[in-house]
């Protein structure tokens, strides 16, 4: 199986941090990360038909499927395994019910996480992990 990839907002704090977490919780290195901001992201997005300025959503790609919002949060914690794979189990509640709570967060996220200027850099160590 490829890597799964993760697209996030590049300049979202909150998003920012989840990416570090996710990071720092799988421990087999099976994700891969690109910001929906960057050219590979915008490829991806382009490729799914996705839009290509919203950047509302994190997207996870796994082979040749993709999940955003609530189910993409749910299936990265299924693929970290462990205690995270407990979380999967919400994918049962309705997806419109999962989806609301998602927006709800992500409307807001610059205004109670804050925003950089710029996407996020990764250190030497974690650049093989982010595609360019």
């Amino acid at each position: 199986m490829e890597n799964p990839i993760i697209l996030f907002d590049g300049v979202c704090n909150l998003c920012n941090g989840a990416v570090q977490f996710i990071i720092r919780m799988d421990k087999k290195e099976k994700f891969r990360f690109a910001s929906l901001q960057s050219e590979t992201g915008q490829k991806w997005l382009e490729q799914y038909g996705l839009p290509m300025d919203s950047f509302g959503s994190m997207v996870l790609i796994i082979g040749d499927k993709y999940f955003i919002k609530s189910s993409a949060v749910l299936h990265i914690s299924k693929e970290l395994g462990g205690i995270f794979r407990m979380f999967y189990g919400l994918i049962v509640l309705p997806k419109p019910l999962r989806d609301f709570v998602y927006d709800l967060v992500a409307k807001s996220r610059y205004k109670l996480f804050g925003k950089n200027d710029s996407c996020m850099v990764p250190s030497p160590a974690l650049k093989q992990r982010f595609l360019s």
